[in-house]
């Protein structure tokens, strides 16, 4: 098969070749071999990394791809062929003609033709254009650059629908052949898979793999393996090395591996790779370095799994302790070629879209989690367990050095949940330094999130954060230990919201001893969130029980049962369980999903909730107006003494005038702000008015001495008295409608 392959432009012969296997996203790539890149640099170690997966998708995704991609499919049978893969067949010119520039399009490098595809007779369309949203609606008149990736978005995904039916059913754009990645307790299915002749698919990969390890001769190959639908790719890239350059050792890394691989003891596995290491990366891919470069019979490994006399054997001999994140240096993203990655809108919902949508640079502020505690969750294993945040001022630094050599100021955040404290640290810093940046992260909806603290992180440029509200259902969230309510919940939600910033929710369903009824009522609590305005986004995800989770560890205190207590060779992490409620949580999946897709398009509110399900299911228990209710509780002001007073606002201008009270002069001040929207005044008497001014310019973000509350108080009444009576008055409140923030 003649196959396009884009000219890999890098010469250098590196120590070691980084790479992410198909598929993981088309808009960024996955940060992993970035990360450790950066590690590298900080010991002169020489590295090369390639995104695997945006490289194939370019290559199909292309005109000659699509030649060649169409002429194997006319060699089929076209009894096999359903009538809209005929359609595509048909036009398979019109697609040919249109691939380069629908491609460079989404690229960002040719934006006028959004002004062509939104005629809607440019584009070839296929099924997927029947289930069109009311484009105008969600676009208005003048949204041409998004109108125009979504329809281009449609059209990707009807080449997309073409090649899983006739080409290769386990193509995905973010995973591919997940199925077998996914639950494989036993290696046999994957390794049968790998026997057999490669597909069409994995023929475009190996060509692109090896172009790059012709030119890069690396000493050690290795691929970072974050999710299921990763692994099937690895094990052919590493197949495929191990076959034709034979002195390249591999190694397995990552997210899958961490999960998954951590009683490993298939020998056949060492047939493809060399070394699997677990956690963090840093350390094991150096003494993995040191023990093929430097001379000796004896060299030391962490957490590495490797082949000893025809058995697995796991090493964890370095007395060594795993680098901190101050020492870890800034992830690398040289290399990877940013400028190709696609953007695309796959449903109208301009939070859900930020996953697919924009280029990020992915950066973390704290290794772990804050919290540490959800039950669901594999608080056990080191990713979660070692809680280390990094400095604000290293955060930022990082955010500096990234932005100036990739060219992007847009942050992605991945923490498991990014401590508020050092959020609000992180937002200050930006502002000092008067940076511009757009960020966004994932959080616990927890009580720390006040107004004020919000508002704070929407003017350092957080526009998003996504979290955790899992079961909508006060009993379950304590049995998940979440620390949070659903009444809290709405109450942060409404903050962020307020303040400007997008807010997505993970929900969950089939949690152990989750009823039918609290299923309902979970419908309903996010019915009435989305409803009240304060969550733009959401999805579902069905509870899966893993080993490493409090309910995987001991599931009799959470009302379920393991199927199986036998631990298999290869991935163990998904554990199959019998629910002694006897629920089928499956059954509420579609409606679940249904109802939650109309809600994001701001619809459909009215709708009886027995009308998203094609089966009796009970009357909700929830009141009409809990979440209304919720919400419309006032903030209490932060007034704690510790507090810290920040003033995000300029310098105001003043201006003295006497005002009589009963026939008596009284000297006031009218002080004067400039907002980026608007100008506004206040009216204090002259001796408040003049220590308001000082008092701000102290307080002013761009300072780096911080006050607190308690300070403010004690240098007010230095000279004057009552300054509660002071704090509380109106003009006090205005300024806090225009930034001065207590956090």
């Amino acid at each position: 098969m003649d196959i396009f392959v884009p000219k890999y432009n890098s010469i250098l012969t590196t120590d070691l070749f980084l790479v992410t296997p198909p598929f993981t996203q088309l808009n960024t790539p996955y940060p992993a071999t970035a990360y450790i890149k950066g590690f590298l640099n900080t010991k002169n170690i020489s590295s090369t990394q390639a995104d695997l997966g945006i490289e194939v998708i370019l290559a199909l995704f292309s005109r000659k791809g699509l030649e060649d991609l169409f002429t194997h499919a006319e060699g089929l049978s076209d009894q096999s062929k359903s009538p809209n893969s005929k359609r595509i067949l048909a036009l398979k010119n019109e697609y040919i003609k249109t691939i380069d520039a629908v491609i460079a399009f989404l690229q960002g490098k040719n934006p006028t033709l959004a002004l062509q595809i939104c005629q809607e007779d440019y584009l070839p369309e296929a099924s997927r254009f029947e289930q069109l949203d009311e484009l105008d609606w969600a676009f208005g008149t003048m949204g041409t650059q998004d109108k125009g990736k979504h329809l281009a978005t449609l059209y990707l995904e009807d080449i997309s629908d073409f090649i899983i039916e006739c080409i290769d059913p386990n193509f995905g754009f973010s995973r591919y052949a997940e199925r077998l990645g996914r639950s494989a307790n036993s290696f046999d299915e994957l390794y049968g898979a790998l026997n057999q002749e490669c597909t069409y698919m994995d023929k475009l990969l190996m060509a692109i793999l090896e172009e790059k390890i012709a030119v890069i001769q690396p000493k050690l190959f290795v691929i970072s393996v974050p999710f299921p639908g990763n692994l099937y790719a690895a094990f052919r890239c590493a197949q495929y090395v191990k076959r034709t350059y034979p002195n390249i050792k591999i190694s397995m890394g990552g997210g899958f591996a961490n999960t998954e691989l951590r009683s490993l003891s298939d020998q056949r596995v060492f047939e493809f790779f060399d070394y699997i290491s677990l956690d963090d990366g840093e350390l094991p891919i150096e003494l993995i370095y040191d023990s093929i470069t430097k001379a000796g019979a004896f060299h030391l490994y962490k957490r590495t799994f490797l082949l000893e006399d025809g058995a697995v054997v796991y090493k964890n001999d370095a007395l060594r302790s795993d680098y901190k994140q101050f020492d870890v240096g800034t992830p690398d993203y040289s290399d990877l070629q940013l400028d190709r990655y696609i953007s695309v809108i796959e449903i109208v919902n301009p939070m859900h879209r930020m996953w697919s949508d924009g280029r990020w640079n992915k950066l973390t502020m704290a290794h772990g989690c804050y919290w540490g505690k959800c039950t669901f969750c594999d608080i056990s294993l080191d990713y979660i367990k070692v809680y280390e945040p990094v400095a604000a001022k290293l955060i930022v630094d990082r955010i500096e050095e990234l932005s100036e050599k990739t060219g992007q100021n847009g942050f992605h955040f991945v923490d498991e949940a990014a401590p508020p404290a050092l959020m609000r640290e992180v937002a200050l810093e930006i502002l000092r330094r008067k940076i511009s940046v757009t960020w966004w992260t994932n959080i616990r909806f927890e009580k720390s999130f006040t107004r004020d603290l919000c508002i704070l992180l929407k003017a350092s440029g957080c526009i998003a954060v996504s979290g955790g509200l899992e079961v909508a259902s006060d009993r379950l969230l304590k049995l998940i230990d979440k620390g949070v309510t659903v009444e809290q919940v709405a109450q942060v939600t409404r903050n962020f919201t307020e303040a400007g910033v997008l807010v997505h929710a993970y929900l969950m369903y089939g949690y152990p001893t989750q009823t039918i009824q609290e299923t309902i009522d979970s419908l309903e609590m996010v019915r009435q969130l989305f409803e009240a305005g304060v969550l733009q986004s959401g999805f579902w995800h069905q509870f899966a029980m893993t080993a490493h989770s409090p309910v995987g560890m001991h599931p009799e205190r959470f009302g379920v049962v393991k199927e199986t207590e036998v631990v298999g060779t290869f991935a163990n992490n998904d554990i199959n369980y019998i629910d002694k409620t006897g629920i089928n949580h499956d059954q509420f999946s579609f409606g679940l999903k249904k109802s939650l897709f109309n809600f994001m398009h701001g619809i459909c509110f009215e709708y009886k909730l027995q009308d998203w399900f094609d089966f009796k299911i009970p009357k909700t228990t929830i009141p009409s107006d809990f979440i209304e209710k919720a919400i419309g509780e006032e903030s209490k002001l932060n007034t704690k003494p510790t507090a810290k007073v920040v003033w995000l606002g300029g310098k105001p201008d003043k201006e003295i005038f006497t005002k009589y009270k009963k026939n008596k002069p009284l000297e006031m001040l009218i002080l004067t702000f400039y907002d980026k929207k608007e100008t506004f005044n206040i009216q204090v008497n002259k001796n408040e008015g003049e220590w308001l001014a000082s008092i701000l310019q102290k307080t002013a973000v761009s300072n780096t001495q911080v006050y607190t509350f308690q300070e403010i108080k004690a240098d007010f009444e230095k000279t004057m008295e009552y300054f509660e009576l002071f704090w509380y008055s109106e003009p006090i409140y205005s300024l806090r409608d225009f930034g001065l923030l207590v956090l």
